[in-house]
């Protein structure tokens, strides 16, 4: 019996250590600040957990420069092979993704989805044309391109994939489907979806860091790693349309609280909301021109409710506040945009707000009182009793006592000049 018992043991000792961990993690999406720190939490939990895969599921049109090479130091730099898939069908590698996927262990793509178009893209292109005379210009960009290009070209290397084809994707923006890319041996593998994958990784032997590492994964334990609160909330504030909102929610609120010194509750929306957007600006690269033309359209729409500039000043702050958040972020740099029809909701909203709402809040601020004892001054008022230099008037429903300069009848009109207490000044109507 005993020595069942450990024969058991020994099997089930076997199958354990037999089993194989894969950490799964996904970048669905624009890649950005969010991304490069929600994978280097993935290694470090892939590594915490004994895991002897960390599979990334990818569909990114691209995005920054600075968050995709960290993503890359960190695939080069794991003990732990990465598998990077391009997953569900339909998916694509764009520009920062063909990277990514050079720099893994091992490159895959489910049927129906694509990689390439790796240019890099500068933020703020030159609006001088590309001639003799913007010798500076082009010569940034050789170099920004050059450098794209050794770095995929080292990637390839490194993992022995296609480099002529590499080279030509930052060059000429060339694409692949997902069967080109395997007969060019762009990637290792094309897989139905993850059971697929997993079943044909089994056995395969790859290089990680100068170590061949043969891959069994017929008996797989797949733990799915969740971004936690902190990477939730930068991607959310890191996203261009988040961005855009608290931008110009900061403006109104600041703007509403000056017009009306404490009111409170805007002021503390529009700081809040400020260093929640200088924060985003500060880590997403944004055209300066965009920004001012969005500060000069609303001064232009705020210029209109103090200045009779016949429509003018607010027609053209509408037109600057459009164009300027359409400049605002440039799709090709970070992968992702502001949603035209945000812009065009919130263009049409602040020219309701600072052309109509404001107008209507300037002109109740000014008009005449109709209540309480400034009301009294400018009232017609008939004598109802005479006293000497003393009266009695009928104002407003009420009997009041009056002084006047001149000798007043009972029955007579007059004028209110002046309040004292509950004593009117009055004086005869011109009628």
């Amino acid at each position: 019996m005993k020595r069942l018992l450990f024969f058991l043991l020994l099997i089930t000792s076997q199958l354990l250590s037999s089993n194989t961990t894969v950490v799964s993690s996904s970048i669905h999406g624009a890649i950005g600040p969010a991304s490069s720190n929600y994978i280097k939490e993935a290694m470090l939990y892939a590594k915490n957990q004994n895991a002897n895969i960390i599979l990334i599921e990818l569909d990114t049109p691209g995005g920054l420069s600075t968050s995709m090479r960290e993503i890359i130091q960190e695939i080069l730099n794991s003990d732990i092979p990465v598998v990077t898939f391009v997953y569900p069908k339909g998916s694509r590698a764009a520009s920062a993704g063909t990277y990514i996927l050079y720099a893994s262990h091992i490159a895959a793509m489910s049927p129906g989805t694509n990689l390439g178009a790796a240019t890099p893209v500068n933020m703020m292109p030159s609006a001088q044309p590309k001639d003799s005379n913007s010798s500076k210009t082009s010569t940034l960009e050789k170099k920004v391109i050059n450098d794209s290009m050794a770095y995929i070209k080292s990637l390839a290397e490194l993992n022995d994939r296609n480099i002529s084809w590499a080279l030509d994707a930052v060059k000429e923006s060339k694409s692949l489907s997902a069967k080109d890319a395997l007969k060019y041996s762009v990637i290792d593998i094309i897989a139905q979806d993850t059971k697929d994958l997993l079943k044909q990784l089994d056995g395969k032997t790859i290089k990680v860091s100068d170590t061949n590492i043969t891959l069994e994964t017929s008996n797989v334990t797949i733990l799915n790693y969740e971004a936690d609160f902190k990477t939730r909330l930068l991607s959310i504030i890191t996203n261009p349309n988040m961005a855009y909102i608290f931008l110009l929610i900061a403006i109104y609120g600041i703007f509403f609280e000056l017009m009306n010194p404490g009111a409170i509750v805007p002021g503390v929306l529009g700081a809040i909301s400020g260093v929640i957007a200088l924060y985003s600006l500060n880590i997403l690269p944004f055209n300066y021109a965009g920004l001012l033309l969005i500060i000069l359209g609303i001064s232009f729409m705020i210029a209109e409710v103090f200045i009779a500039g016949f429509g003018i000043l607010g027609i053209g702050g509408v037109i600057s506040f459009a164009f300027g958040s359409v400049l605002l972020f440039d799709s090709q740099t970070l992968g992702n945009d502001i949603s035209i029809p945000l812009i065009i909701a919130f263009t049409l909203v602040s020219f309701a707000f600072f052309i109509l709402v404001m107008r209507l809040f300037i002109n109740s601020r000014s008009a005449k009182i109709v209540s309480g004892a400034e009301e009294m001054i400018g009232s017609i008022a008939e004598v109802s009793e005479v006293n000497e230099n003393n009266y009695r008037v009928h104002c407003h429903g009420e009997v009041w006592s009056a002084t006047s300069d001149s000798k007043l009848d009972i029955g007579q009109k007059v004028e209110v000049t002046n309040l004292s207490g509950l004593t009117l000044k009055v004086k005869p109507t011109k009628e």
